[in-house]
């Protein structure tokens, strides 16, 4: 027997995302004609059989609520890395969606890398809501097509629209403050600043905190590079093996705190007795480790669910004004930082 044909074979063989091929053979909106039939006779072609298939794009409900006619759907928008990378981004879609639904609206995902014009019927959207780092000229198409956008976590000079943050810098002040106030003074930062807004933002608060104490050692920057968070993995581990004298860590997001203590286990390098390891974002992961990971909680489903109210004031026409919004994180402190031990 041959091997199955899915959706995803279908969109690559397409070069399209899988999204648009399951709302094109589901006769769902959202659709170009001549792309629905593209996706048709490319399944007959591969040998699509839709009775067998029982895939689950992500864990979020699609409640359309559209007639064919009906201008009822809204665009999301996110980089591939986001899409790969989905333990937090795949939170804020599921807030996304919950919002989409409670609207009674549609939904359709797509990354940036597929060719929106060529496959994506403009007037079934009612507007935009774009997830993380898009590259610019992305965002100036989507643009044209005149209805409202929301950006999630990122800023673009050339678009002026709803944004909606988790308040990064100010809780990656306060979580450098904490460490400082076990008598930490030897801290480094660790992720790649250029990665996205957030870890910027983060590596902002960090320095901020620092300064204010006198600690931060410029000579020492932290040369953390890559594009994916695997790609960080290679540089965290290659300086982990050269460490200098440090007492503490506060490390970009939970991913990268959880692989510095693997790695630091590895060495024999006790957690917290001997560093102290902070991440961010309380993934599930943070609270099942060991040691249990001090960390912020940032509420994704909720900057999911305002990014949808954002757009839906939007397209009703309540807004005189574009916001900035932050939404406040909490600090969780568990058993992976303690006080400097003498």
């Amino acid at each position: 027997m041959g091997k199955r044909v899915t959706i995803q074979h279908i969109a690559d063989y397409l070069g399209v995302s899988k999204y648009v091929v399951s709302r094109a053979l589901a006769g769902k909106s959202g659709v170009k004609d001549e792309t629905r039939d593209r996706v048709i006779e490319a399944a007959k072609k591969l040998g699509y059989n839709s009775s067998d298939q029982h895939t689950t794009f992500f864990s979020f409900s699609q409640q359309d609520a559209v007639t064919k006619n009906e201008k009822r759907n809204v665009l999301v928008v996110l980089p591939r890395s986001h899409y790969q990378e989905s333990i937090y981004w795949g939170k804020i879609i599921d807030g996304i969606s919950s919002g989409i639904s409670y609207y009674t609206l549609g939904m359709v995902i797509m990354t940036e890398t597929d060719q929106f014009a060529n496959v994506i019927n403009v007037d079934g959207f009612v507007g935009i809501i774009s997830v993380g780092k898009i590259a610019s000229p992305v965002l100036m198409e989507l643009k044209k097509w005149k209805v409202p956008i929301v950006l999630i976590d990122f800023e673009d000079p050339l678009l002026t629209t709803d944004t909606i943050f988790a308040n990064n810098y100010d809780s990656s002040f306060q979580l450098t403050n904490y460490l400082i106030g076990l008598g930490h003074k030897q801290i480094k930062f660790i992720g790649n600043i250029h990665y996205s807004r957030s870890f910027h933002d983060r590596w902002l608060g960090y320095r901020s905190a620092m300064e204010c104490h006198q600690l931060l050692d410029h000579s020492s920057e932290l040369p953390i590079q890559g594009d994916t968070i695997e790609a960080m993995y290679e540089t965290i581990n290659i300086w982990l093996q050269t460490m200098p004298p440090v007492t503490a860590l506060v490390c970009a997001n939970d991913s990268l705190a959880l692989f510095v203590i693997s790695k630091l286990k590895e060495r024999n390098v006790k957690v917290p007795e001997e560093i102290s390891v902070t991440g961010f974002d309380n993934i599930e992961n943070s609270y099942l480790s060991n040691p249990t990971l001090t960390t912020i909680h940032v509420p994704k489903e909720q900057i999911g669910k305002h990014a949808v109210k954002l757009l839906v004031d939007q397209v009703n026409g309540n807004k005189d004004y574009f916001e900035k919004v932050l939404l406040t994180c909490e600090l969780i402190i568990r058993n992976s930082t303690a006080k400097v031990y003498q």
